[in-house]
């Protein structure tokens, strides 16, 4: 068969599956155990006063990762890399300081939801079994080659069908669900302008960019066919498009889950005076006297098959952006001994999250306000993306279009707006 050289978007002959990659992997990991707390947190606490949120970000992720995927397959360089060839190495070092405190706050955090979820369903040490999941996240990605540890990944996302599954097991008003979404009932008070920058740091992340951009990266370097943009030009049509479809499949299929985890939160714990949710693990247990043990075992077990998958992405995104902060070499392309500062920045978050649970650091504290930090994080990292995916000198000709332009706007002024509520909000 003949190689298609300039193509790689596939054809007929091609499953729909198989063009599915980076997009799809970033926006299943976006539903990782702490985003699943925060979702229940919030639908737990407002009911459905915060479904509308997940249409609303939709477009949103859409455009700003598309964007990220889009400067990693154009410049052959991943978001951190690019900046520092761009901007005052100060700023990009504070940036690279928030997202690795924020990612590692999240690891602690989902490792200890994924070991207290299997505690829940075996029984048994949760800190043995966060420690075990750890350490196998770690050794995957070690020692598997990207180019065969990527459909690993892509299988792991099937593990979120267990939101969608949990909902089909429980009564909803679909009739009161869909007046809500219409015509939400929100209250404008501190909490719930926290709760909303909290959902927006979890849904709209620093960590999703910086990894997006590095699996494009790493795509090039694994496929001796692809070329970065600006020395392939050739290669645009379809790999532009490719990226659209995998960004869109990927975004729509994360936020959809984040509304069912939310809905599911607020008919049966919200409806049920339950409003003091705290961590996935919590929200599974107090399904189980109202939802039954079906819907507890999936919403358990969604917790860990989610976490096998963001695991290794968020360690691996804080590799990426930490050595491309401080120009090292990065990839999980790479054997360890050939990229020894990615793999020590690798193996020291994951280590590092696996120390937290051993502190007495509150884990519902820290696992809510790492959103929080991640929502803060985010609005200068957007905004340094906008600048270069718009300037000749970074992309050549293949500057953001208007559309991505206005809805990645749109995007940084959201979440800029929503930190300054919040903030405000705190002041009075």
């Amino acid at each position: 068969m003949a190689v298609r050289e300039n193509t790689e978007d596939g054809g007929p002959e091609t499953p729909p599956w198989a063009n599915l990659g980076a997009g799809l992997i970033t926006g299943a990991a976006d539903d990782d155990p702490s985003g699943i707390a925060t979702y229940s947190q919030v639908g737990a606490a407002f009911g459905y006063g915060m479904l509308w949120c997940a249409f609303l970000t939709m477009p949103l992720m859409i455009a700003i990762q598309a964007i990220s995927a889009g400067i990693g397959r154009v410049t052959g360089h991943g978001l951190m890399d690019g900046m520092r060839q761009y901007y005052p190495h100060k700023l990009v070092y504070a940036l690279v300081t928030s997202i690795f405190i924020a990612n590692v706050i999240n690891l602690a955090a989902d490792i200890g939801a994924m070991g207290a979820a299997l505690k829940l369903l075996v029984g048994g040490s949760a800190l043995l079994y966060a420690a075990g999941f750890a350490v196998l996240s770690l050794l995957l990605q070690i020692f598997i080659p990207f180019t065969r540890y990527a459909p690993i990944l892509k299988v792991l996302t099937l593990s979120l069908f267990a939101y969608v599954a949990t909902v089909l097991v429980i009564d909803v008003p679909w009739r009161v669900v869909l007046r809500s979404i219409v015509l939400p009932p929100i209250v404008w008070n501190a909490a719930y302008a926290v709760g909303l920058v909290a959902l927006l740091g979890t849904t709209i992340s620093p960590y999703l960019f910086c990894w997006q951009a590095a699996e494009e990266v790493e795509e090039i370097k694994s496929s001796p066919q692809r070329k970065p943009l600006q020395d392939a030009p050739q290669q645009a049509p379809s790999a532009l498009r490719r990226i659209g479809i995998d960004t869109a499949v990927g975004m729509i299929f994360s936020n959809l889950i984040a509304f069912f985890i939310i809905l599911t939160a607020a008919v049966v714990l919200h409806a049920h005076g339950k409003t003091d949710i705290q961590t996935s693990a919590q929200a599974a247990e107090a399904l189980r006297p109202l939802a039954g043990d079906l819907a507890f075992a999936l919403f358990a077990a969604g917790i860990i098959g989610t976490g096998l998958l963001a695991v290794p992405v968020l360690a691996g995104a804080t590799a990426y952006a930490v050595a491309g902060a401080f120009g090292q070499r990065s990839g999980l392309e790479h054997k360890p001994h050939e990229a020894r500062f990615f793999y020590g920045v690798l193996i020291g978050s994951a280590l590092l999250g696996i120390a937290l649970n051993l502190t007495p650091l509150d884990p519902i504290k820290a696992l809510y306000w790492s959103a929080v930090i991640n929502g803060v994080a985010a609005v200068p990292l957007m905004v340094a993306m906008m600048l270069m995916g718009s300037q000749r000198k970074v992309m050549g000709e293949f500057t953001m279009p208007w559309p991505l332009k206005l809805f990645g706007w749109l995007a940084t002024a959201a979440m800029a707006a929503a930190v300054a509520v919040m903030f405000a909000t705190w002041r009075n």
